[in-house]
């Protein structure tokens, strides 16, 4: 579950929109089960050795075709095909859907004669046939609204100094409509700064309100997943900000008890700040790999625990990196859950 703040070129048949979304921090209305140590640990020379970032960025993420997110109410074209919200557009008439501009012109293109209409629907390919039909303004249209883009601030978790490559959020971008994940096509980050925040409170979750340029791409998305986005970044000031490289521990090398995360939560500045590794969850594979409660008493004033923008930060433990914040706990703000960093790592690999 998302916060999402929208500014939307609709249309009320075949409308398209843009949604101006905050890739933040997944929201949970559950229940959670009941200073990093810096200290000498045995890893293996093979351990993998990440820099934990922890600092917000801008995200841009286009989708592959367009996005279904509503339908218009009455018999229209999109009902009476069989077109269903959640769908994605891939082909209109045989071409390639690439934006819902380009879609629009598609269908004007047409007019009001029958069309193949190709759609991906839970992983598999269907082809549907639509008569569009002219709306009160003269356009044709179908009845749908349909999405092509998301942009928004997200937390970057990891970033490897030998490749380039970064991880974020630690879950994926979901739409606020579908709640599906967003077909990935392409996708950017910029950088961003934190300007204010809304503190979490019992039943309404924070949240870190901040500035991008969206002109100032320093990164390249490659995937969109369960587990997070990932991309490489180039040579940039945030680059240079960053840390030393530390091991990636192993999932069973987690343990509850006392941890950190690093996170930026005012200006440009990254802090780290003291939590509890509550319980380890073995199998979870929903980014609720671990339940974690915020103790640093500085982070509880700032934000009362965990806000959405803080999905991403990383999760440091006995000198390793362990894994990064995935979700806030409606009912206590001080809690939430986090992915093991190894499950992030395995998602990153398939997707390259």
């Amino acid at each position: 579950m998302y916060e999402y703040v929208q500014k939307a070129k609709n249309g009320l048949r075949g409308g398209a929109a843009l949604l101006l979304a905050l890739f933040l921090c997944a929201a949970v209305p559950a229940q959670a089960a009941g200073e990093t140590m810096i200290a000498e640990t045995d890893h293996s020379a093979s351990a993998r050795m990440l820099v934990p970032v922890g600092h917000t960025v801008g995200i841009k993420l286009f989708a592959r075709g367009v996005l279904v997110v509503k339908l218009s109410d009455g018999g229209t074209p999109a009902q009476e095909c069989g077109l269903q919200k959640g769908d994605v557009i891939v082909k209109c008439g045989g071409v390639s859907v690439t934006s819902t501009e380009q879609f629009q012109s598609l269908l004007q293109k047409n007019g009001k004669e029958e069309t193949d209409l190709q759609v991906r629907r839970e992983g598999k390919n269907m082809t549907l046939c639509v008569s569009p039909e002219q709306n009160e303004m003269g356009t044709y249209s179908i009845g749908a609204w349909i999405r092509d883009s998301m942009a928004g601030i997200g937390t970057m978790t990891f970033y490897d100094p030998e490749s380039g490559a970064f991880g974020a959020l630690g879950h994926g971008i979901t739409d606020a409509d579908t709640a599906l994940l967003m077909p990935f096509s392409a996708g950017s980050i910029l950088p961003s700064t934190v300007k204010a925040v809304k503190k979490g409170t019992v039943g309404e979750a924070g949240e870190l309100r901040g500035d991008f340029d969206l002109s100032g791409d320093i990164g390249e998305l490659y995937a969109n997943t369960n587990s997070g986005i990932f991309g490489t970044v180039a040579a940039s000031e945030l680059v240079e900000q960053m840390g030393d490289a530390i091991p990636v521990a192993d999932s069973d090398q987690v343990h509850p008890g006392d941890a950190t995360i690093l996170s930026n939560v005012q200006g440009d500045a990254v802090k780290e700040y003291q939590i509890e590794i509550l319980k380890v969850v073995d199998h979870a594979a929903d980014g609720r790999d671990l339940v974690i409660s915020v103790t640093d008493p500085e982070l509880l004033a700032l934000t009362g625990g965990i806000v959405q923008g803080m999905s991403g930060s990383p999760i440091l433990q006995d000198g390793t990196f362990v894994g990064a914040v995935t979700h806030v706990l409606l009912n206590d703000p001080t809690k939430g859950y986090g992915i093991f960093l190894e499950n992030m790592l395995e998602d990153s690999s398939a997707a390259a």
